[in-house]
């Protein structure tokens, strides 16, 4: 977004943490995707197949540069047999926007949700294997 004469540092700052939880966001999905491909055995042509839609496109998702429609959401739930969960909770008082995601690897799983083992999992960068740093 740019920002123009007249923004205040207020919407600034907002548009910067809105920027920054989008990041997060399109991370942790695609690191979900990703975790559930390696999972099941699934290589990104079989899960475009199971899509209706080139393995290109399934390229586009897992690179995480663009802002998924409900939809595709849906569609790759359905390729993967699996079901997005949405959790929206408060940030703690003493908790920095940008500890959002150690936060989230400390959280106790839900039932029948393995988040607390892909979040360890999801500490590596997709790329290097090496751990991220927060």
């Amino acid at each position: 977004m740019g920002f123009g004469l007249g923004v205040s540092p207020d919407q600034r700052a907002a548009e910067a943490r809105i920027e920054e939880e989008m990041y997060g966001l399109i991370t942790q999905l695609t690191n979900e995707i990703t975790w559930l491909m390696r999972e099941r055995g699934l290589t990104r042509a079989e899960l475009a197949a199971r899509m209706g839609v080139s393995p290109g496109r399934v390229s586009q998702i897992l690179g995480g540069g663009e802002n998924l429609t409900l939809r595709t959401l849906a569609a790759l739930s359905t390729a993967l047999d699996a079901r997005f969960g949405i959790e929206l909770s408060s940030l703690k008082a003493e908790d920095a926007f940008t500890s959002r995601g150690a936060a989230d690897a400390e959280a106790v799983p839900t039932q029948n949700h393995h988040s607390f083992r892909r979040a360890q999992h999801h500490e590596t960068s997709r790329d290097s294997g090496t751990p991220r740093r927060r």
